[in-house]
């Protein structure tokens, strides 16, 4: 991504760590765990991050909010990146920030329990290699996108489409509110660019994730194992003609 070469990965909810380790020596450039909207724990979670670590892809994990012990005890279980939802705010930002840097940057906590056993070493590592993205995916923070990604230790952004075109208001089957909704995404990712970081967004497909490349994104999901499991299984039975 650093050197302009989009990052396409998956994601994984179902809450097994079987699907991020069949997942993860396929190819992808990350698996992301999400604990925000998938059936993960903290422990379940370790689990996927050393599955992960078994194949090519980085462990990558999205937060269920913003909060300082939820995304230290990810990082102690393994999480190589974080993704930290609705981040609405320079100060959110910046508590995102503290939580996922070690001093001078930031204020995470050294705990005596996996990664916390790695000592200094990793501490130095950790503040240099852990990608930290926040999620823009309101009209508020879009409107503040510069300031919020311009914060110390933030790499990136991972727009929240979904989300953004709630708070937009608009209907994406509208070919106008399609439109707006597309513009401002890529504005968001312009004001990304312009904090010198890297812009990102969930997509569902292949075909979605080479659209949103192609404006420029470079940290991209391209689907995930629940919608996988459904449309291998739709495929085969209208094979079988059911």
């Amino acid at each position: 991504m650093l050197e302009g070469k989009p990052a396409f990965g998956a994601e994984v909810n179902l809450g097994s760590s079987l699907s991020a380790e069949l997942l993860s020596p396929l190819g992808f450039d990350f698996i992301l765990v999400d604990n925000q909207h998938g059936a993960w724990d903290d422990n379940s979670s370790m689990s996927a991050f050393r599955s992960i670590a078994l194949g090519v892809a980085m462990p990558m994990a999205r937060v269920r909010r913003n909060e300082f012990g939820a995304i230290g005890r990810l990082l102690d279980r393994g999480a190589m990146g974080i993704v930290v939802p609705m981040v609405n705010s320079v100060e959110e930002a910046e508590a995102a920030a503290e939580a996922v840097r070690y001093l001078p940057i930031g204020g995470r906590s050294a705990g005596a329990f996996g990664t916390g056993f790695l000592g200094g070493d990793y501490m130095q590592w950790a503040n240099d290699e852990i990608f930290l993205a926040v999620q823009i995916e309101t009209v508020e923070a879009a409107a503040v996108a510069e300031g919020i990604l311009s914060v110390e230790g933030i790499d990136g952004c991972w727009v929240g489409p979904g989300d953004l075109s709630y708070s937009m208001g608009v209907d994406l089957s509208d070919p106008a509110g399609w439109q707006a909704h597309d513009d401002l995404i890529v504005q968001i990712f312009e004001a990304t660019k312009r904090a010198g970081k890297i812009p990102g967004i969930y997509t569902p497909s292949a075909s979605e994730a080479l659209r949103r490349a192609e404006q420029g994104g470079l940290f991209l999901t391209a689907g995930g194992d629940g919608p996988w499991v459904v449309e291998g299984a739709l495929s085969t039975l209208k094979e079988l003609g059911r």
